[in-house]
């Protein structure tokens, strides 16, 4: 089995075994992370729905989130639109958009785990909303047509991908053109010690496989994406770093200094270019489309 099969693999399985703690009443914690009390305060997940999200969505919805950021927040969705949730677990932020398209709209979600689609579908009986369907599926092979959603939003997942530039050039093409991608995920900025790169329980707890601030821009932008920019939601201290390496291992958790304020959650928007074409695009290399484009104002270091 490869690495990205590897990758796939245990992300199926800790995601299958978070809606299955979920189901007996616990919340999960730190992007598919081991499971916390339900008065367990995570770094990442935490305080991410106000309490009118909140109490528009069924509990096992909320106690299912495993995002870093609220999508549905900073999307701005529009009545009527078609919404595309990469990786939607539970289902809570496919029925938040579901409410914000409304009945002229429709709000999809894609997810790979059994579990996770049980749940959904059940939070989705208990919501009362139509508008919603949920799909089996990976976020590398999106079961729609080209040119078909209006938005696409993930929480925390993208970074879970071990091909993400795959997972880049779906979006793009199942957008319709002037379509907007408007992700949260962890991003790193500066370098991050190897150790931490390596251990594949980080890496579905969302901290491994996140890319770098200036190198998630480039592959967005080598996906045929435009206006490409990340703002900052929030910086995980060192402390924060504890808690999610708490279990890893004494090598890794005294890592956790080296990697204060490196780790943020962002929110990651673009835009597919008005004109752009219905056939799949040909991928460039992040060099190429980052020499091609420069960042947003305060973006990059700037």
């Amino acid at each position: 089995m490869d690495s990205g099969e590897n990758v796939k693999q245990v992300v199926r399985e800790r995601y299958g075994a978070a809606a299955q703690r979920v189901a007996r009443g616990d919340r999960n914690a730190c992007c598919g992370g081991k499971g916390a009390a339900l008065d367990a305060v995570d770094p990442i997940t935490s305080n991410l729905y106000d309490a009118s999200q909140a109490a528009g969505v069924p509990e096992q919805a909320l106690l299912a989130s495993l995002g870093c950021g609220n999508p549905t927040a900073l999307a701005e969705l529009r009545p009527g639109e078609t919404v595309l949730d990469l990786g939607s677990g539970g289902g809570i932020d496919v029925l938040l958009s579901a409410r914000r398209v409304g009945p002229g709209g429709f709000a999809f979600g894609l997810d790979m785990t059994d579990e996770m689609l049980a749940l959904a579908q059940e939070n989705k009986r208990r919501s009362g909303l139509k508008n919603v369907q949920f799909l089996k599926g990976e976020i590398e092979h999106i079961p729609l047509p080209d040119n078909s959603v209006d938005v696409i939003i993930s929480n925390c997942v993208i970074n879970l991908s071990a091909d993400k530039d795959r997972v880049l050039r779906e979006a793009f093409r199942v957008l319709k053109p002037g379509g907007r991608f408007a992700v949260s995920d962890v991003v790193v900025r500066g370098e991050v010690p190897e150790s931490i790169r390596r251990s594949m329980n980080l890496w579905i707890g969302c901290v491994a496989g996140a890319l770098s601030h200036d190198e998630y821009l480039a592959k967005v932008r080598a996906a045929g994406f435009e206006q490409a920019a990340i703002e900052v939601t929030r910086v995980y201290s060192a402390e924060d770093a504890r808690d999610f390496l708490a279990q890893e291992g004494e090598e890794v958790r005294q890592l956790a200094a080296q990697v204060d304020g490196k780790f943020v959650s962002g929110f990651v928007r673009a835009t597919k270019p008005a004109g752009a074409s219905t056939a799949r695009i040909e991928p460039k290399s992040s060099t190429q489309a980052d020499q091609a484009s420069c960042c947003a104002p305060g973006c990059c270091g700037t």
